[in-house]
């Protein structure tokens, strides 16, 4: 069994901002694999689960993150947790065994929930321009040229989950996705 969360913010004021592109994956994962993601009563995520793969988006905004995932995982599964980076341009996406938050509140939030021991996949999003502040680069909407590449990178981002989730060697799956 996988668990992928899409980490973003809830809401229609944060979609398609820099800092949702894990939302969007997994809202293609999901689309790709006839899935669809659910909001469960009192539950605070969406889910959408099969015999093989759980997809998780917390709604507890990017900060928080961490807080609902023990409540999605078991101690055998897989976790991949879908980011946005920084330090990638836009188009570009690469994969981690594990490590470090890299500075990434989304990901602090899961390693104090979960430890560290998770795969992560990033998607560039850029760095913000001079006189942008990191919070307003994050919360921005791409370019219409710089969308186009993210939405690749995103559906490349999908096809690295589910060939990892069709067991095909992760060293090679990071070699592709990471070219």
């Amino acid at each position: 069994m996988m668990v992928v969360f899409g980490l973003g913010n809830p809401g229609a004021r944060y979609k398609g901002t820099r800092h949702n592109v894990g939302f969007e994956t997994v809202e293609k994962i999901a689309a790709l694999k006839g899935m669809k993601l659910r909001k469960r009563c009192f539950c605070r995520y969406r889910i959408s689960s099969s015999p093989s793969l759980v997809l998780v988006e917390p709604l507890t905004y990017m900060n928080a993150s961490g807080e609902i995932a023990a409540d999605c995982i078991e101690s055998d599964e897989a976790v991949i947790v879908i980011v946005d980076q920084m330090d990638l341009p836009p188009g570009k996406i690469r994969i981690k065994r594990s490590g470090s938050s890299a500075g990434h509140n989304g990901l602090k939030s899961m390693i104090s929930a979960i430890g560290p021991d998770f795969i992560r996949l990033y998607i560039g999003i850029g760095r913000p321009e001079e006189g942008i502040a990191v919070p307003d680069h994050v919360l921005s909407r791409f370019s219409p040229s710089d969308r186009v590449l993210v939405d690749k990178a995103e559906e490349k981002a999908a096809a690295a989950v589910l060939k990892l989730l069709d067991g095909e060697d992760f060293n090679r799956v990071v070699q592709w996705a990471n070219s």
